[in-house]
């Protein structure tokens, strides 16, 4: 890795869908970020298996965090200090910030049984189930289950106080509840903010000096990434809710044609 001074950490799961296709403008922001040597982490509530064509379509070389905030993810010898603590996942070594499975799976049965809730957990599911369910191709329905650390499932048939019960058990806890749409993921210690911390430390053993964290996230992603960077940039839609960290952000918006330029340009020159 060469020496830098800025890391971008950047939530993309509103910026490239599931399908890998990126927002307009967002694979030059990557090109142009490459050619000046500044790292691009992405981060993701995805699964290290559901992002890997994503990462081989933008070719991403830098570590990524993954399943909303339960591990980082490095390629092979990204670092050449070992970090302090790391497993072997699929061609990755991976930081572990939560627990990895099957601590969400025991953790979600537990919290089922103690509150009386009903609760379907993916990997139970048929494909055929799991497509419906998902409301993707069954192809890519196999793939949301197969995590290293959260667990998945939707509730069957709760009330929104049932749900808000559920929620109040799991933090008693200690488990982190993170809502997609009809579905729900459950995981055991995952901290986003956390995984900034661990990364940034790396980086700053590399490089012997602290690089600055510029975090970008839309409205919807930006609640736990953003705090926990030095900079940010904010990427709003007009009917998108203005997060409380707006007023510390350069707000720019989501669709605009001139956006990615901007915010590479206020990248490479620090200016937030």
């Amino acid at each position: 890795m060469r020496a830098t001074t800025t890391v971008v950490f950047c939530a993309i799961d509103n910026l490239i869908g599931a399908t890998s296709k990126a927002l307009t403008g967002f694979p030059a922001f990557l090109e142009g970020l490459a050619e000046a040597n500044v790292p691009f982490v992405p981060v993701t509530a995805r699964s290290r298996i559901q992002f890997d064509a994503s990462l081989r379509k933008f070719g991403f070389g830098h570590p990524f965090i993954a399943e909303g905030g339960c591990g980082v993810y490095l390629p092979e010898d990204y670092f050449h200090l070992k970090p302090p603590r790391s497993m072997r996942l699929g061609r990755f070594t991976c930081i572990p910030v939560a627990s990895p499975s099957p601590a969400a799976a025991e953790m979600l049965d537990r919290l089922s049984e103690e509150t009386g809730i009903e609760v379907v957990a993916l990997r139970t599911l048929s494909p055929r189930e799991l497509s419906l369910n998902a409301g993707v191709p069954q192809r890519e329905a196999e793939l949301i289950r197969q995590r290293d650390f959260d667990e998945p499932f939707f509730f069957a048939g709760a009330s929104a106080s049932d749900v808000e019960r559920f929620q109040k058990e799991s933090r008693l806890k200690k488990a982190q509840l993170r809502p997609s749409g009809a579905l729900w993921s459950l995981a055991v210690g995952a901290s986003l903010a956390d995984c900034v911390r661990d990364l940034s430390q790396l980086y700053q053993r590399s490089l012997r000096a602290a690089p600055l964290r510029i975090g970008i996230a839309t409205a919807e992603e930006a609640g736990e990434l953003l705090p926990a960077c030095d900079r940010c940039v904010l990427l709003t839609a007009r009917d998108a809710g203005t997060p409380a960290m707006a007023a510390k952000c350069k707000n720019l918006p989501l669709f605009a044609a001139e956006t990615w330029p901007v915010v590479l340009e206020t990248v490479l020159r620090r200016r937030l």
